[in-house]
């Protein structure tokens, strides 16, 4: 069985007992005179569970922790039903093994906010049965009835003796038992750890410094490498001189690849200085005349074009002849680097024994693949250490820093840490796409809107990714946002043309709907204004019968205050639904003398049940800054097929000062579990726009928005 072929049902079906020993949530069999090991020591080891002899529990994540909180969370699934204290639990990264596999996925891969929804019933259950498993086991050792016993903090007493264990005291009779397969979950109402601000797990480590990133790694003998990559995307390299970076000290090799050339050296400054040093001769290739112009143009000449149909209500095409008051605007979205803080970098050790691999990654189930595909090296001698991540934002799915690194370590023999520079990651990403839409919508006589019509142009991610993902010409993560909106409009047609643009595209936090929640939710601003009404009111009507999504706007208005900003202050709102939570937002702005400062924002989310409180509130905030850099700042532009960004000075990151109040409202209807890494940031910049057009009258279509209406922050 592979990653590929674990079903939801054999993942529970493996969360029992095999082979006599205690293993929970694991795929295969372990023998017997292992299981004898594992009973005899003071700690029973399994795939999910660690139960120690001081009774602390260590849960093995297999999920990547890139700041939104998976390596908490994980561990509060199981520890809720298993019932122990959370000052007893551990965390720790898992390997690679289908036992990690998310099941919304089917691979063992982090993003599109579904770590918690993929596992939040499977562990649930893993931990339930887990839970019964030990009770029975002390039960046994007691020479009483289970029925008899009750659990807390991973003791099982004897209600009429008194009589207890703990958990660690009976876990070598538990490994001899046959557990149950369905035991009944807890319900939320009995809850102890799950839904409250339980304390993070990888705070401790990340503020002592001990926390292991990519960057951190240390192997014995290891060297140090960076690379240079054809400044013009699909250019090859056709020679390099290697001797100005072999004149270096420390400098050990320079590896010549086919697009770019690696420079391995005893530490990353010399690795640097060495490739500073060197004068490649590129092929650029056929994107060598590339530019931002000819990027607007091709998305231009899309809306020109017949698109496939991807969302059909109604007649849009008569709706809009017939409607007795028609707007229309045209919304562009740049290219957008992700800016990881932490710079791209892997770790590998290949050797004839096998290949190790430590990295920052969202796909370390990927790995072992991209390990043989690259040297052929079976699957099962790939071994892979998933390290915290620097930030992911979807970069981190990519697997050319993986590569690199495999590479190097193959040429010179030795372990080698591969890591760019900033201006390497800055100009060699995998961005996000760039968007052109074209939005027409009509009102009738009353104000009331009857038609929208969407015309979306964009290079497609899925093309590249998932080529099986895309159905009768349409990329749906292009035009999720828009497509899919929760809106009753009694006639709609969204269309979409896939244009690609000489860029290489990819995931990046929120996918589509970060452009198209901007357009989405700029545009029911507009036709507010043109219908002569309150954009809160709009909105309403047209949430008339989505009861979820309108108790979100109403608490919305209410804790923002909305209508009442405060002198010179002005308001604007967008509420955008995507990864299965709704989320609300309410900007508070001033404009002086073209001068723009952002004073608040607010934020109602509806994710359906809560996990973890304050990991939910910290999601909201890190989407919401996010989102404002790329709402204010963010814009990769291209001349000569090159990107003309480097870093930070100018790819320009919010800073504290520019950094408005964030208000956080909670508020969970109890519908299906949604995420909560992403969906803040599709609202945020159509929230600024329109209260930016409140302030000035000056309707923002192009982001970045400060330089559409030329403004300053």
């Amino acid at each position: 069985m592979n990653a590929n072929q674990l079903s939801r049902r054999q993942f529970l079906k493996s969360s029992t007992l095999a082979g006599g020993a205690l293993v929970i949530g694991f795929h295969l069999p372990l023998s017997r005179r292992r299981a004898q090991a594992i009973a005899a020591s003071d700690t029973a080891i399994n795939a999910w569970l660690k139960i120690h002899a001081d009774n602390t529990v260590t849960v093995l994540v297999g999920s990547s922790e890139m700041g939104q909180g998976v390596f908490t969370s994980i561990p509060m699934l199981l520890a809720e039903e298993l019932e122990i204290d959370w000052s007893d639990v551990r965390a720790e990264m898992a390997p690679v093994a289908p036992a990690y596999t998310n099941l919304i996925f089917n691979m063992q891969a982090t993003g599109g906010s579904t770590t918690i929804r993929s596992f939040y019933e499977a562990l649930r259950q893993v931990g339930a049965n887990t839970r019964e498993l030990l009770v029975a086991a002390a039960a046994q050792d007691m020479g009483v009835y289970a029925g008899e016993c009750v659990v807390a903090k991973g003791i099982v007493t004897h209600t009429a003796s008194g009589e207890a264990r703990k958990y660690a005291e009976v876990a070598s009779i538990a490994a001899q038992l046959t557990p149950p397969e369905n035991t009944a979950l807890k319900p939320a109402s009995d809850w102890k750890i799950l839904g409250t601000p339980a304390q993070r797990l990888d705070v401790p480590a990340k503020v002592d410094g001990s926390a292991g990133f990519g960057v951190d790694v240390q192997i014995d003998g290891m060297l140090v490498a960076t690379v240079r990559d054809c400044p013009v995307f699909g250019g090859k390299l056709k020679s390099v001189d290697d001797k100005p970076a072999l004149a270096v000290a420390g400098v050990k090799a320079v590896i010549p690849l086919e697009t770019a050339f690696i420079v391995v050296a005893d530490g990353y400054w010399p690795a640097k200085k060495g490739a500073d040093r060197l004068q490649p001769e590129w092929d650029f290739g056929q994107n060598a005349d590339n530019s931002s112009e000819k990027i607007s143009t091709l998305l231009a000449s899309g809306l020109e074009q017949a698109g496939n149909n991807a969302h059909t209500v109604g007649d849009a095409k008569v709706a809009l002849q017939a409607a007795a008051k028609t707007i229309e605007a045209i919304y562009e979205s740049p290219i957008l680097a992700h800016s990881t803080m932490e710079p791209m970098n892997a770790t590998a050790s290949v050797t004839a024994d096998g290949v190790e691999v430590w990295a920052p990654t969202q796909g370390q189930g990927i790995v072992p693949q991209v390990v043989n595909g690259v040297l052929g090296t079976p699957v099962e001698k790939v071994q892979v250490h998933t390290t915290f991540l620097g930030g992911g934002f979807g970069r981190r799915f990519e697997m050319d820093f993986v590569v690199y690194a495999l590479l190097a370590s193959k040429v010179v023999g030795a372990p080698v840490k591969v890591m760019w520079s900033r201006e390497e990651d800055t100009q060699h990403d995998f961005y996000r796409p760039p968007s052109l839409a074209k939005v027409q919508g009509g009102l009738t006589e009353d104000n009331k809107l009857v038609v929208m019509q969407a015309h979306i142009v964009s290079p497609s991610i899925m093309s590249r990714v998932f080529p099986d993902w895309v159905q009768n010409g349409i990329d749906s993560s292009s035009v999720e946002g828009i497509a899919d909106s929760p809106y009753s409009i009694p006639n709609m047609s969204v269309d979409y043309v896939m244009q690609e643009v000489g860029v290489p595209v990819g995931f990046w936090r929120s996918v589509g709907n970060s452009q198209n929640g901007f357009v989405m939710e700029s545009f029911m601003d507009e036709l507010a204004d043109a219908g002569g009404i309150d954009p809160v009111e709009l909105r309403r009507q047209l949430l008339h019968d989505k009861p979820d999504q309108l108790a979100v706007l109403n608490k919305l208005a209410e804790v923002s205050n909305w209508g009442n900003p405060g002198e010179g202050r002005h308001q604007g709102v967008a509420i955008v639904e995507s990864f299965g939570s709704i989320v609300g937002e309410v900007a508070e702005v001033s404009v002086d003398n073209d001068e723009l400062t952002l004073h608040k924002v607010t934020c109602v989310v509806d994710c359906g049940t809560i996990i973890n409180p304050d990991t939910v509130e910290a999601q909201m905030q890190s989407s919401i800054i996010y989102g404002l850099t790329a709402a204010l700042y963010g814009e990769i532009t291209i001349d000569q097929g090159r990107v003309q960004q480097s870093n930070f000075h100018d790819y320009q990151m919010v800073r504290f000062a520019q950094t408005p109040e964030i208000d956080v409202h909670l508020a969970p209807s109890g519908r299906e579990l949604g995420g909560i890494g992403e969906p803040a940031l599709p609202p945020l910049a159509p929230a600024v726009a329109n209260a930016i057009f409140s302030a000035t009258g000056k309707r923002a279509r192009k982001l970045p928005l400060t330089k559409d209406i030329q403004l300053t922050v």
